[in-house]
């Protein structure tokens, strides 16, 4: 995308800054109370068959993604103009959701100042190494970055790992507020799952509640993930990065079918977002339709978007992603160039396994 103007760009967005208080309460009416119905559908449901709770919790992990983006905006302060009602919503959406409103909050903050900034990397993002980082590391990191990037360890134990325990903890240096707002969602869900585990019983409690949180979850990952790790996507060393370009370069556009755009808050204008974050998810496609250059963004689609499942490093020099597989040949072919050259590899006897 062409990104001369850059200042005009970022400025082209800001008549959709502002929350629609009216559109903000008709997405709190349409989407929590549909969800605890589908809840409570999928309970009831057990009674009859679980086949039969099924659908309805596969449409309330639906809800639940979208509640995540209400809790998500709150975060930004784009949901309402008042940053004590963001505040509270997004207290109580992050119980609903397991995420601490403030923790999540720094650290999201953080992704967006530093989004596919090479130097800035490891806060509010995915772990990404570069190719050449790959090869120098140990045979341990190497291990624990192929399983870190193993779709099965991703989007199957990831919402478990980083969801239900990681944010259960606050980081070291958090202040006052962020550490009692992490207590006090602690103490939410524990009050809310008790209290349904009392009402329903714990088997029926995990038999509806668990898939629903692990479909969100996975499905959460998969959006985070699908949007910053695509083909002709925009990384560079902070010396040349550019806010601007890392938008709308380093963001996909996710074109998703109506009803999914619908259940994911419109999320998939990911590039507009990370424009600007203060453009509420119900402006985000009347942003993208009125900006022509926002419109040349990188399109993803939902087929398209499993390619990126083989995106594991990224190469600086190609400036584009490689797999395993190619990194195994690059190295196998620095290897033999070395041979034929008459001198040993740099690579130890540590880096002999890809």
């Amino acid at each position: 995308m062409a990104t001369s103007n850059t200042a005009q760009l970022k400025k082209s967005v800001s008549p959709y800054e502002k929350p629609i208080t009216k559109a903000s309460l008709l997405q709190l009416i349409n989407t929590i109370p549909p969800f605890i119905l589908l809840w409570a559908a999928a309970y009831l449901s057990l009674s009859v068959s679980y086949w039969l709770s099924l659908p309805f919790i596969l449409l309330a992990s639906g809800f639940l993604i979208r509640i995540f983006i209400l809790f998500h905006d709150c975060c930004h302060q784009s949901f309402f103009r008042s940053r004590k009602a963001n505040e509270v919503l997004g207290t109580l959406t992050g119980i609903m959701t397991l995420f601490p409103y403030h923790q999540w909050k720094h650290s999201h903050s953080i992704h967006h100042s530093t989004s596919s900034n090479l130097d800035k990397r490891g806060i509010g993002d995915m772990w990404l190494m570069t190719t050449d980082e790959y090869l120098e590391a140990s045979r341990w990191t190497r291990f624990y970055y192929r399983l870190y990037r193993n779709p099965i360890v991703m989007f199957g134990i990831g919402p478990f790992a980083v969801f239900l325990i990681e944010y259960r903890f606050n980081r070291k240096g958090a202040r006052r507020a962020e550490r009692v707002n992490t207590w006090i969602t602690n103490l939410g869900i524990v009050a809310v799952y008790g209290v349904l585990i009392w009402a329903l019983g714990w088997q029926a409690f995990l038999l509806v509640q668990l898939p629903i949180f692990w479909l969100s979850g996975a499905a959460g990952i998969w959006l985070f993930y699908v949007q910053h790790q695509f083909e002709e996507t925009y990384y560079e060393h902070d010396a040349e990065w550019s806010y601007v370009k890392a938008a709308v370069e380093g963001s996909s556009y996710y074109k998703l079918p109506k009803a999914l755009q619908w259940l994911t808050g419109n999320i998939g204008f990911h590039h507009v977002h990370h424009l600007s974050p203060r453009v509420p998810n119900y402006l985000l496609e009347k942003a993208h339709e009125s900006v022509p250059p926002l419109q040349h963004a990188t399109t993803v689609t939902l087929k398209s978007s499993f390619a990126a499942v083989k995106f594991k490093l990224w190469d600086e020099q190609k400036k584009d992603f490689v797999t395993f597989g190619q990194i195994k040949h690059l190295l196998q072919a620095s290897r033999t160039s070395a041979s034929a050259a008459g001198r040993t590899p740099k690579a130890a006897p540590d880096n002999e396994v890809a």
